[in-house]
């Protein structure tokens, strides 16, 4: 499996981003887990498929309807073996 950490960036608190990012993440068997940093972007852990990551990922950077992304920066990470997708 692949493992990557996103960092998003934009108006993505208070906006229902997190819960936005379960549904899609879910949709996709990807686990792992989303929350929201301290200077108002958010991180997204997420192990899965190439195919489903790479889907994910264009979700990121699209967002709910009320929020807007300005950028969204993704790392390899070692895969952690979480299981289901959950809100931090």
């Amino acid at each position: 499996m692949t493992a990557y950490r996103f960092h998003v960036r934009g108006q993505v608190q208070g906006v229902g981003y997190r819960y936005y990012v379960l549904r899609e993440a879910e949709g996709r068997r990807v686990t792992g887990y989303v929350r929201n940093l301290a200077d108002g972007s958010v991180e997204v852990v997420a192990e899965g498929s190439d195919e489903g990551l790479k889907e994910l990922e264009d979700r990121l950077r699209e967002g709910p309807a009320f929020s807007h992304v300005d950028s969204v920066e993704r790392e390899s990470i070692a895969s952690r073996g979480d299981l289901g997708f959950h809100i931090r």
